[in-house]
């Protein structure tokens, strides 16, 4: 799919045939630079928190320090998590299913894939599944 010429403007519109080529190879380069981005980042703290071996004397230092280490690692957790998804949705690209709601099979709008290009449900299915999870949480 690589070979799709894509001007540098390019967004998809509504005009064109749901998910065609030029469609799936813009999503593909868009997921692709958001997993680099992601790991460039992941690249970025291990290096920071790998020079960071302050030994702080103060004790409320040395809690600041490792506060914010924990912080930044739960980050580059959820970003894990994310680079899974972004996986996901490259192999559905792949597969041809990219971009069609898991629960409807109905497209799922550009704006959302714009906003969220890993998203597998439609909004509407999105906003189902969110109040069916509301109703039946354990609070």
């Amino acid at each position: 799919m690589t070979d799709i010429v894509i001007d540098e403007g390019y967004r998809p519109t509504e005009d064109e045939p749901f998910m065609n080529d030029r469609q799936r190879e813009y999503f593909r380069r868009k997921l692709i630079r958001w997993k680099n981005d992601i790991l460039k980042e992941a690249q970025e703290t291990l290096a920071t928190l790998q020079s960071e071996n302050e030994n702080h004397p103060d004790l409320a230092d040395r809690a600041s320090s490792e506060t914010d280490r924990a912080i930044e690692l739960r980050a580059r957790d959820r970003q894990r998590k994310l680079i899974a998804k972004i996986d996901a949705a490259l192999a559905r690209i792949e597969d041809g299913s990219y971009g069609y709601c898991e629960e409807t099979g109905d497209p799922i709008s550009l704006k959302r894939l714009e906003a969220r290009p890993i998203a597998t449900l439609s909004l509407e299915a999105q906003e189902r599944h969110e109040r069916n999870e509301r109703v039946y949480r354990d609070d």
